[in-house]
């Protein structure tokens, strides 16, 4: 019995079986791979002047997220206005925007040089667009803020400049400016913050120096040890017996002070870490002896 054989398709294209299809624009004599096609051109209009506002009041917005983030957090902070859900500020940035404390400080600090550029008339029209373009002017003073900022926008021609132009333009500054450090080991000092968020919170503490660097030292408060850059630092010019003296103040404070103490308590023994003399006053002393003798019953 003899198979049938099966026909073989013919596969055809519109094209080949319609050689003259209507509105066709390819030509069935030409290869499909090299055929042109017309496409019509779309008129893009004009953007109005109403759209072209509202374009650049956008830009700007977009620009300035990072400056309004900061003014919003230092609201915040500084009207405790989380003191309904959160203990402490850190806390409520961490649940509420997943921000640490360092990222929450970076962009309140960068708003405040934001706000000091903005006074400069010369660099209205050019500020910085995001945190990390100011973030190395926040150790400045205020006016190298806004020199910098100048310098680092005319380096980048004219626009607004990286993070790393304004940092070798800080670096600049900072190894033409530097002071030689001339003090010595047990020695007094009043920090200084100046502009330095680095030393936040420590304005007006006495500093024991501990190590003298090439210029900064590391020094000693009554509850922490840091490294602090010499223009930060001003000597008391104590006598030996007074620097002695502080240091005593400064291992009972460090010995007794704790997180767990009261809030009038943790006051008391701070105000003892800013004072402007080398001794206690009499209520003073007897105050620390007391919160002296209820440690050393609660470790014995």
């Amino acid at each position: 019995m003899n198979t049938p054989r099966h026909k073989r398709k013919q596969a055809t294209s519109a094209a080949s079986s319609n050689p003259k299809l209507p509105n066709s624009d390819i030509s069935s004599s030409e290869n499909p791979a090299s055929a042109i096609i017309d496409v019509s051109a779309v008129e893009v209009p004009e953007l109005t002047e109403q759209e072209q506002s509202d374009r650049l009041h956008l830009e700007r917005k977009v620009e300035r997220a990072f400056f309004e983030a900061g003014k919003a957090l230092a609201e915040l902070r500084d009207r405790r206005l989380y003191r309904s859900t959160h203990s402490t500020f850190e806390e409520y940035c961490k649940d509420r925007f997943g921000y640490n404390r360092s990222r929450s400080y970076q962009l309140i600090d960068a708003a405040v040089v934001v706000d000091n550029l903005h006074k400069c008339p010369q660099i209205v029209d050019i500020l910085p667009t995001a945190e990390g373009q100011v973030r190395p002017l926040t150790k400045l003073e205020t006016q190298q803020q806004q020199e910098v900022w100048q310098a680092a926008v005319e380096k980048a021609g004219g626009k607004v400049p990286t993070g790393r132009i304004v940092k070798d333009v800080v670096q600049q500054i900072i190894e033409r400016t530097k002071v030689p450090n001339t003090y010595q080991i047990g020695e007094v000092c009043q920090i200084l913050v100046k502009d330095n968020p680095e030393l936040r919170g420590k304005s007006g503490c006495w500093a024991i120096v501990t190590q003298v660097n090439d210029f900064s030292c590391t020094v000693r408060t009554w509850d922490s040890e840091l490294t602090v850059a010499v223009q930060h630092l001003k000597s008391y010019d104590y006598l030996p017996a007074e620097c002695q003296q502080v240091q005593q103040i400064c291992d009972r404070i460090s010995r007794v002070y704790s997180s767990e103490l009261e809030e009038s308590v943790q006051r008391f023994l701070e105000s003892l870490g800013k004072l402007k003399r080398a001794y206690l006053t009499q209520l003073e002393e007897k105050v620390l002896r007391v919160l002296e003798s209820e440690y050393d019953s609660e470790i014995t």
